[in-house]
């Protein structure tokens, strides 16, 4: 079923990395970190559970799938029927599968591991079958449940013909514990099998002709690829302690030949389709967390409400939050030495340095910069604070509710795990903050999304998220529910209203509260693709409803889909300046404040119901609804109660039932893609 609404492309953004029943957390943490390294900014790299891969919508945007290791009989507890056929479907229609060790049995017609031993042995067909042979283990002996007993750096010689992309090592050695070989690999080639590598070395198992460690498999329309052996593992993840000394020499040995299992991995990805990030990117070091406002007396007052959650450590005072410990660095101790400290190139031990591995977020002490002045822009170069709050200023006095409070306080980071968590996440500091403080950031390492969304966050995407206090009075006459749509509101008229011209931007909002607009690469088609993610998360305190909105805008970059740049250029031509996040923070935030200050005061009423329609891409689109047994619907609005979706059912020859079908947000997603209306799991 099609949507009659506008178009929408399909643009597959989103690698998604299986993490249910039968993974182990090494494999997944591995296959993520290496992953990402590879592939951002232009992919999300997403973990998903069974369920998400049976029930959400998630085939369109998904690039690449991604079973990891484990053992192959939870996968098919998990997914076998409607799981198996789903992920078959998706590679058949041109999507990409990539298993490695566990994820290449279970890609295969047939599973043979350890045939004959009583405890290890599993024998039997599997229902996905891209390789439409046998993969036949351990390829090496003395594998072990649970443990590096049979662990070894394997040496595989590549198939360089196979994989004439880039720089191809002739050899390296990978990771291997318990993988298997593509049996008579070599045998498959009519049918779509290509070796991409070999293992060197003597197997443990008959191997047929051949001995395919690495296979491709074209799958219709799409492809797989099967691994025996472990190459996303990355030597700097593996501790030489988990084994005797020839265990140590092992990692040294995976350590030596870093570049060329990159270089191969890289070859294997960019062979399923996949655009790959030539310079590889590192794992980023967070840097200090600066906050300012734009009335100094803002910040002594915030200052001011910490100091009870302030505990002395020696020297250095803390706060020690749920999940965030917080360095307080007091302004009067700027010098070189703490400048040097506020870059995120920092070399002492709690800051978070760049490092090679899996990096623990969570326990590096972040340094909490409170400034009584706007911050100078060498302490934060990526961010002008005097651009932010000048533009801040303007705005505000244009505002006729009397915006005085979104953004004027803020806390800015270079380099953070997410402007969401850092507030949400961090109750002690939240009940300290004031209505309308906004964090912000140049790069999120841990970026979240709604459901099983991460919106991808490279540097030029606007991020931020901003602390918006609800009183409890006003509940029944302006539900808490609209702040997503309000939130939604403000982003496109933002946008609209950001400079001269602006307010021909082809923005529209996509129910409940993602930001859609015109693909410039396929106008003249009226092809939509997402620009922005809004996740809201509330909850009920002290007589109030606190809200962390976090908002993040592709403004400046052209990955994952498109940005703000590229429509004004596309749209306006050389009638405006390029977009600055400094200034379209500001006319967002301003934006956003005299939407809720007058929601409060009004509730949604027929003016605000106008707005909302004026910029909304679904009125009048028929849709099917999923849950309702594939009943025809057409999309008349939203409740202005509880801003639930209107759908009016549709009979023979679309004529409307007289049914109308009132659906939540949280509970039921969108897929405009398809023009389907289903629940969430």
């Amino acid at each position: 079923m099609t949507s009659a609404g506008p178009n929408t492309t399909g643009k597959r953004v989103n690698v998604l990395v299986y993490t249910g029943i039968g993974t182990t957390v090494d494999s997944v943490r591995h296959c993520l970190y290496t992953l990402r390294r590879l592939l951002a900014p232009h992919y999300a790299v997403i973990p998903v559970t069974a369920d998400m891969l049976i029930k959400e919508p998630w085939t369109l945007t998904c690039a690449l799938l991604v079973i990891p290791g484990g053992a192959d009989l939870g996968y098919c507890r998990a997914l076998n029927g409607p799981g198996n056929r789903r992920i078959e479907q998706f590679v058949r229609r041109g999507g990409a599968y990539l298993g490695f060790c566990a994820g290449g049995y279970y890609g295969c017609k047939r599973c043979e591991f350890e045939v004959g031993d009583k405890t290890y042995e599993v024998i039997g067909d599997r229902e996905l079958a891209f390789f439409p042979g046998i993969c036949r283990g351990c390829a090496f002996p003395g594998f072990v449940y649970h443990s590096e007993a049979g662990a070894r750096a394997a040496v595989l010689k590549v198939s360089k013909d196979a994989l004439n992309v880039g720089i191809v090592p002739e050899s390296f050695r990978s990771y291997y514990n318990g993988g298997g070989v593509f049996v008579d690999a070599p045998s498959y080639a009519d049918k779509g099998v290509e070796v991409l590598a070999s293992y060197a070395e003597e197997l443990n198992v008959d191997s047929g002709s051949g001995a395919a460690a690495v296979v491709y498999c074209k799958v219709g329309e799409g492809a797989a690829v099967l691994t025996g052996p472990h190459p996303e593992f990355a030597a700097v993840n593996l501790d030489k302690s988990a084994g005797g000394p020839e265990y140590g020499k092992m990692v040294d040995a995976l350590a030596a030949d870093d570049r060329a299992r990159t270089d191969f991995l890289k070859a294997c990805l960019t062979k399923l389709g996949l655009q790959v990030t030539q310079n590889t990117t590192t794992v980023p070091s967070l840097s200090s967390l600066h906050i300012s406002s734009l009335d100094p007396a803002d910040t002594s007052s915030i200052l001011s409400s910490l100091q009870e959650l302030i505990t002395t450590d020696g020297e250095h005072q803390y706060l020690k939050d749920e999940n965030d410990t917080f360095r307080i660095e007091k302004p009067e101790a700027w010098n070189m030495e703490s400048l040097q400290e506020a870059l995120p190139d920092d070399s002492k031990e709690d800051s978070g340095k760049a490092e090679e591995g899996i990096v623990d977020y969570n326990a590096i002490v972040k340094h909490l910069v409170i400034h009584e002045d706007v911050p100078l822009s060498k302490m934060t170069p990526y961010f002008n604070h005097h651009a932010f709050y000048s533009n801040l200023r303007q705005y505000q006095s244009q505002m006729r509710e009397g915006a005085r409070e979104f953004g004027s306080s803020i806390v800015y980071g270079e380099v953070i795990t997410s402007t969401n968590t850092i507030l949400e996440k961090n109750p002690k500091l939240l009940r300290n903050l004031p209505n309308g403080f906004t964090a912000t950031a140049t790069t999120q390492v841990a970026g979240r999304g709604r459901g099983s969304n991460v919106w991808v966050s490279p540097a030029g995407a606007l991020m931020f998220s901003t602390v918006v206090r609800h009183p409890m009075e006003k509940m029944q006459s302006a539900p808490v529910v609209f702040i997503q749509y309000l939130a939604a509101m403000a982003v496109v008229q933002g946008i609209k209203s950001y400079d001269k011209g602006f307010e021909e931007m082809p923005v529209k909002m996509k129910w409940p509260n993602d930001i859609y607009a015109l693909d410039p690469e396929n106008a003249d088609k009226k092809r939509y693709t997402k620009i922005c993610g809004i996740l809201v998360n509330s909850h009920y305190s002290a007589g109030e409803y606190t809200s962390v909105v976090g908002v993040g805008v592709n403004a400046t970059n052209a990955s994952p889909t498109t940005s703000l740049n590229a429509l004004a250029a596309h749209f306006l031509g050389n009638k405006t300046a390029p977009i600055t996040l400094e200034k379209l923070l500001a006319r967002i935030l301003t934006t956003f404040e005299e939407l809720h200050t007058r929601f409060l005061r009004t509730g949604f009423d027929k003016t605000f119901e106008d707005m909302y329609y004026s910029d909304w891409l679904h009125m009048h689109q028929v849709v099917t609804l999923e849950e309702e047994g594939g009943a025809k619907a057409r999309i008349k609005g939203i409740t202005r109660d509880y801003g639930l979706l209107l759908a009016e059912e549709l009979g023979w020859d679309d004529r409307p039932t007289g049914r109308i079908w009132q659906l939540q947000s949280d509970s039921n997603s969108f897929d405009f893609l398809r023009g389907l209306v289903r629940r969430k799991v």
